[in-house]
């Protein structure tokens, strides 16, 4: 019999040969999917939406609030941390531990319950005799105007400092009003309505400034809103409800025909 005049080399590169023809070429891992943290206030967290997570806190988080279907569209792993209730000092000391160096993107809407825009709405919504409703806008505009900016400045700096290479989008609020109040046990005038959406307008104006002074990204849902607020043919947002913090907050239509589109072409890059 003649000896064999293969080399190891030889030999090993035909054994790994055989290998791989048996066992086939290894697929590669499963990539990670991106990190996701979504921070803020009922309008993240889903309230209005009428259905909520039993996470086991009074957040009243909903799998219909944008961040969920952004997060489902983009196939993002999702830290849901909007609670409703959350101001700038909430969100600083109980939503930003879930953000690290490795948080992809970020969403942050803040600063209504700051200028106690809930607050101003049950004061307008009585009838004018037995309210002072231009006073409560005069007093959050005046915070809006004065106090929330140096507020947001050192909240924005913490995210970027928490987070350092995310893509964050800052997050507003809609005009709520239409002009006319087709809800029984409201007496919103038309001049109070306008000074109300202008509020919102103003809050956005600042949110919109202290975004753009840290490279955030800034989602403004005003226009997408229009013709959809509260007493439009199709309502974005609730009238009057019951339970009554579910009022004036965006609906399922508003979080999924308003917010996630225009949140959905941000949160990206």
């Amino acid at each position: 019999m003649t000896r064999s005049t293969r080399t190891p080399l030889a030999s090993l590169c035909g054994l790994v040969a055989v290998l791989v023809a048996l066992v086939g070429i290894a697929s590669p891992a499963h990539a990670v999917a991106p990190s996701y943290v979504a921070l803020g206030d009922s309008y993240s967290s889903g309230v209005g939406t009428r259905s909520y997570i039993d996470d086991g806190t009074t957040c009243k988080r909903s799998n219909y609030a944008y961040p969920k279907l952004v997060a489902t569209q983009r196939a993002y792993a999702l830290t849901f941390k909007a609670c409703s209730g959350a101001t700038v000092t909430t969100v600083t000391n109980t939503q930003l531990g879930a953000l690290t160096a490795g948080t992809d993107y970020v969403t942050i809407s803040v600063g209504g319950n700051d200028a106690g825009f809930g607050d101003v709405i049950t004061e307008c919504a009585q009838p004018g005799w037995m309210s002072d409703c231009d006073g409560a806008i005069d007093d959050a505009q005046a915070y809006i105007n004065n106090t929330l900016p140096g507020r947001l400045s050192t909240l924005y700096a913490s995210i970027r400092s928490k987070a350092p290479s995310a893509v964050v989008v800052v997050v507003g609020y809609p005009r709520v009003f239409m002009g006319e109040d087709c809800n029984a046990g409201t007496w919103f005038s038309p001049a109070e309505q306008t000074r109300l959406n202008a509020t919102a307008d103003l809050l956005n104006s600042k949110l919109s400034a202290a975004a753009s002074a840290r490279a955030f990204k800034w989602a403004n849902p005003t226009s997408r809103f229009i013709g959809h607020a509260v007493c439009d043919d199709v309502e974005w947002i609730n009238g009057l409800s019951n339970p009554i913090d579910e009022s004036y907050h965006p609906n399922r239509l508003g979080h999924s025909s308003g917010y996630k589109p225009q949140v959905a072409t941000l949160l990206v890059g």
